[in-house]
């Protein structure tokens, strides 16, 4: 009967395949990364917490034409928004590089360049929604300020309002549901639109000010506070962010709730294997981007040539061939996958989505519909990815976006195989994402740090 079971393929959970002693590493595990993921809700702050990490371990900075050989351990921080990091293997660089990439930038709010103005006795923000959010989801949370304002001067001022306990949060107003019906009838698209999603920062007048006064007042706290002028808004990059900080979730603890696993969740479990991996063979590298969620465009996303200029500079330095090192190097698009919601199992194809705590979830496509907008990892890949998994014991399945014709959604996979370098995404199943407060299982979090500790040894 055992080896007619064989014959069966069947997804089951981390708690029945790994045991009481990898679920309480999981456990333990998950606390290191609610603290990372309260210090990263942008890609700013996730790249500062990534420099922490990797120069802890002993990874230093890097510039280009900066001398490379075995056992070399570098971190690039690019302009603040993403970091790379890479480890020199011993092994001719020919033979390619481990790599992994995730993204650290998440849906929010982000302010327009002239934000502030009054309306009847109220200060609000202006804001420009950053990726998909469903935009009810904004309304009527606690949110939080954080970013950077660039003086003319080029002197950079942090601002982050909303996180201390002694700070004031902002907010979104909503509309009562006494004189909402006319609302009701239009369909959640139409209902909700991007130009009333003004932020509430203020009420009170300026004493002595003729015009504007609540305006005022709101511009005075921030020249008090940070030293700066409207004027300085216009060379800034301020983003709302949800105030509260991740929780465990659920009266077991197994799950936790939280602002940006998609896709600090992968992000976290990449560096941190990365660093953790004691292989010296292989040449390893870490990609934490910015941009996915606007399609990877510009200097700091997935689609900038910084990739393959890094991928060159290392080529040169050990005496290999750029394009041999690509077409031999192997890439884990680590981005989070879809956990299949049994509250809207309708828009699911349950035999090929990700079950919540059975492990990390490998998509071999994404796009839309008839495949659009992806790679499609050749079998060829996903073999070999299955046995580096199956031999380290990490606990893995299969997944997809939803129904075919449901609709779809893509990563950065299909940008790193355009390359000429074999990619598959690789990553942990999020329910609610891009929603204000997100669910991850902690065992699926650990099976992908185990998961990515494998890969950049096998």
């Amino acid at each position: 009967m055992s080896e007619l079971n064989q014959l069966i393929y069947e997804k089951k959970t981390v708690y029945e395949k790994a045991g009481k002693e990898v679920v309480e590493a999981a456990y333990e595990y998950a606390k290191g990364y609610v603290k990372f993921l309260d210090a990263a809700k942008t890609e700013r702050e996730a790249v500062a917490e990534g420099v922490k990490l990797a120069e802890a371990a002993g990874y230093r900075p890097y510039q280009f034409g900066d001398a490379i050989k075995a056992g070399d351990k570098f971190y690039y921080n690019n302009r603040n928004k993403n970091i790379f990091l890479f480890r020199i293997g011993t092994e001719p660089i020919n033979n390619g590089i481990r790599i992994t990439a995730a993204h650290i930038d998440s849906p929010r709010l982000d302010l327009k360049q002239v934000p502030v103005y009054e309306d009847n006795g109220m200060c609000f923000l202006k804001t420009h929604y950053y990726g998909g959010i469903r935009k009810y989801q904004w309304l009527a949370l606690p949110l939080a300020l954080h970013g950077v304002v660039v003086k003319q001067s080029g002197e950079v001022v942090d601002v982050v309002i909303g996180e201390d306990e002694t700070d004031p949060v902002l907010y979104i107003t909503d509309l009562l549901p006494h004189l909402a019906a006319g609302q009701n009838e239009k369909n959640i698209a139409h209902a909700f639109v991007g130009e009333k999603l003004n932020i509430l920062v203020g009420s009170r007048p300026l004493d002595g000010a003729d015009k504007d006064a609540v305006k005022m007042g709101v511009l005075r706290y921030l020249n008090d506070k940070y030293g700066i002028i409207e004027e300085d808004l216009l060379s800034a990059e301020l983003s709302l962010v949800p105030a509260a900080k991740a929780r465990d979730l659920g009266f077991d603890r197994s799950m936790i709730c939280g602002y940006g696993h998609d896709d600090r969740v992968c992000a976290y479990p990449s560096i941190t294997a990365m660093i953790d991996t004691e292989d010296t063979l292989h040449t390893n590298m870490c990609l934490l981007v910015d941009k996915e969620e606007t399609g990877s465009d510009g200097v700091t996303g997935m689609q900038s040539s910084l990739i393959t200029d890094l991928i060159t500079e290392i080529a040169k330095a050990l005496g290999g061939n750029e394009a041999t090192v690509r077409a031999n190097s192997k890439c884990l698009s680590s981005d989070v996958t879809a956990t299949f919601d049994p509250n809207y199992a309708d828009v699911y194809e349950h035999r090929n989505s990700s079950l919540l705590g059975c492990g990390i979830g490998m998509c071999k496509y994404t796009g839309s519909r008839g495949k659009g907008g992806t790679s499609d990892a050749s079998a060829e890949l996903v073999a070999w990815v299955r046995r580096c998994l199956n031999e380290a014991g990490v606990v893995w399945q299969t997944s997809e976006l939803g129904k075919v014709d449901v609709g779809g959604g893509g990563t950065v996979a299909k940008y790193m195989a355009n390359h000429n370098i074999d990619t598959v995404d690789l990553g942990v199943g999020v329910l609610s994402m891009h929603a204000p407060y997100e669910v991850i299982a902690k065992v699926d979090l650990y099976e992908a740090y185990r998961a990515f500790k494998a890969f950049y040894a096998f």
